[in-house]
């Protein structure tokens, strides 16, 4: 494996703490990667809001400059960013600059017409659901083209995403590979304890993400309703997450409400108290669907609760059999298939040999990528990948 020589990378980004989400960890976890190999990182990112105020920064690896900006996709924003990206045009064209989400590359594209806002090289990460979008509206699917034409490097976290990209921009084919997601910084190898006893035979099922109806927490809780009612009786759902769409969580909750399933709406949760839940729950449970041009692109939540040792129930949707490998450690389920969704559980309830079965395979599975290879693969500087990489 060749060593790539520290380079400077400046890494902008919508996505970044106090930020929650997929993207956020993979953005923070890359420049953590890539500081540890020697890079001078820079993270340009979205204003911290009252995050600043309760006492700045955390100890990063790297430089964080904060951008007043909310982080969204409209036109304003794009123009704050267009701007600091002309202001400091001079130092980005002797840089590495990566583009992790779809936010900067909207901003970025403004400026690719002159030379002068280009820098040295260009690196992008597609996660999934921006590629539709880009590719469904005219003039942004002209403009990405010529984004990933002037691209240095692309990665994608999943094959399942490497085909959509190359499908809808052939252009990217012969410069983009994988960056597949790993379990966060602190999550060493056998730090996680078997899961506490509990009084009772409470069975716990766990989701964890933003309420929106594309995370799918309304089939988990309908295809629980649907058990047999002594089974139904063993189950508890708990459900970890915020609302990001109007009206999404009350629709939850009054389905919960008329379910006569014992639920808990458990609100948005630190890493510390996240911990404590995975290790009190029994089954996993994130049964995403495509929502308009919205997809599941890998979802790095499913490494995580396999690392705890939690079987998986999942949708067979996007990149998420990427994430969980059927049978192995979790079961997959076709989308709309409400009866099969309700057996999956049910033979997951009943079945507690299976449970422990998958959930030991899933502790392996999950730890078999490291963020150091997506960081070489990303910012080595040199015309070919490192010797492990494998182009599309």
């Amino acid at each position: 494996m060749s060593v790539p020589a520290p380079t400077t990378v400046f890494i902008i980004t919508h996505e970044f703490h106090p930020k929650r989400g997929g993207i956020a960890t993979f953005t923070e976890e890359v420049a953590r990667a890539g500081a540890a190999l020697g890079h001078t990182i820079e993270i340009w990112a979205q204003d911290s809001g009252p995050h600043a105020a309760a006492g700045g920064e955390k100890p990063w690896p790297f430089a964080v400059r904060r951008l007043p900006m909310q982080g969204t996709h409209d036109l304003r924003c794009r123009l704050v960013l267009a701007r600091y990206l002309i202001r400091e045009r001079r130092r980005l064209r002797q840089a590495t600059v990566y583009l992790s989400e779809p936010g900067p590359m909207l901003a970025m594209m403004m400026l690719l017409p002159w030379r002068a806002f280009r820098p040295r090289r260009l690196v992008l990460t597609f996660h999934g659901s921006e590629i539709l979008r880009f590719h469904a509206d005219p003039v942004t699917r002209l403009l990405t083209r010529r984004l990933i034409r002037h691209a240095f490097r692309i990665s994608v976290l999943t094959g399942y995403t490497q085909r959509l990209l190359c499908e809808r921009f052939p252009e990217a084919a012969a410069k983009t590979f994988l960056t597949p997601g790993a379990l966060r910084t602190g999550f060493a190898p056998g730090s996680v304890a078997p899961a506490p006893a509990r009084a009772g035979d409470k069975i716990i099922v766990l989701t964890v993400g933003r309420l929106h109806p594309r995370k799918g927490q309304l089939f988990t809780l309908e295809a629980l309703q649907s058990l047999p009612p002594a089974l139904r009786d063993r189950v508890e759902y708990w459900i970890v997450g915020t609302a990001s769409k109007p009206h999404y969580e009350q629709t939850l909750r009054t389905a919960a409400n008329r379910s006569g399933l014992a639920v808990r709406f458990l609100g948005d949760q630190s890493d510390e108290r996240l911990e404590v839940l995975y290790a009190q729950a029994d089954i996993f449970a994130l049964t995403s669907i495509d929502h308009g041009h919205s997809v599941e692109g890998f979802g790095l939540v499913y490494l995580e609760a396999s690392a705890h040792g939690l079987p998986v129930v999942a949708h067979r949707v996007g990149g998420v059999a990427e994430a969980v490998a059927d049978g192995e450690t979790g079961l997959l389920v076709p989308p709309h298939h409400p009866t099969r969704l309700t057996e999956a559980f049910r033979e997951l309830i009943e079945n507690a040999p299976l449970r422990q079965r998958l959930g030991a395979a899933g502790r392996e599975w999950a730890r078999r990528n490291t963020w150091s290879r997506s960081a070489e693969l990303l910012f080595h500087p040199g015309n070919e990948l490192p010797d492990e990489g494998e182009p599309a």
